[in-house]
């Protein structure tokens, strides 16, 4: 069954993007995935199972992502995943942070519980502490600056289409 909050995020998303940048989500994932567009397929981001948390966080990954990025296979990065060496999790928290934050503002008008999520259950106590720091300060920033444009436009449709109750 599909979940109904997962649902209208995918569904606010592909209204306000299909068109104009020809860009669909969908659940269902076993694995999140972002794959650009072709001359005949729009480009899709697809999220994990049928969570409203990785609709929001692979639609932040879109929103922040520039256009060379939109071209490449899940935006050109390499997943690593945990248990990650030090290099590998400093890499992941550095990409990380700002999407995090970016997602967090999301969730929040969508009723979604946001739990910061360092994706490496083997890393030091004192390391996830710092990266959730880290997000935290970062949504701060970005309460205080604002969204780039695209993830300002999704947050608004966001807000109309979960205001309706």
């Amino acid at each position: 069954m599909t979940d109904p909050v997962a649902a209208r995020i995918a569904d606010t998303f592909n209204r306000i993007f299909r068109a104009s940048y020809r860009a669909c989500m969908v659940g269902g994932g076993v694995e999140p995935l972002y794959e650009p567009a072709t001359a005949d397929r729009s480009a899709r981001i697809v999220y994990t199972q049928d969570y409203p948390a990785s609709a929001l966080h692979e639609a932040a990954h879109w929103c922040l992502a520039g256009a060379a990025r939109r071209q490449l296979r899940d935006y050109g990065y390499r997943y690593v995943p945990g248990p990650r060496d030090a290099q590998s999790r400093a890499a992941f928290f550095a990409s990380e942070c700002d999407v995090q934050a970016v997602e967090a503002l999301f969730a929040e008008v969508c009723g979604v519980r946001f739990i910061v999520s360092a994706d490496d259950f083997a890393a030091p106590h004192a390391e996830l502490e710092s990266f959730e720091r880290s997000v935290r300060a970062a949504i701060a920033r970005r309460r205080t600056r604002g969204l780039p444009a695209r993830a300002e436009r999704f947050r608004n449709a966001l807000i109309a289409a979960f205001s309706d109750g």
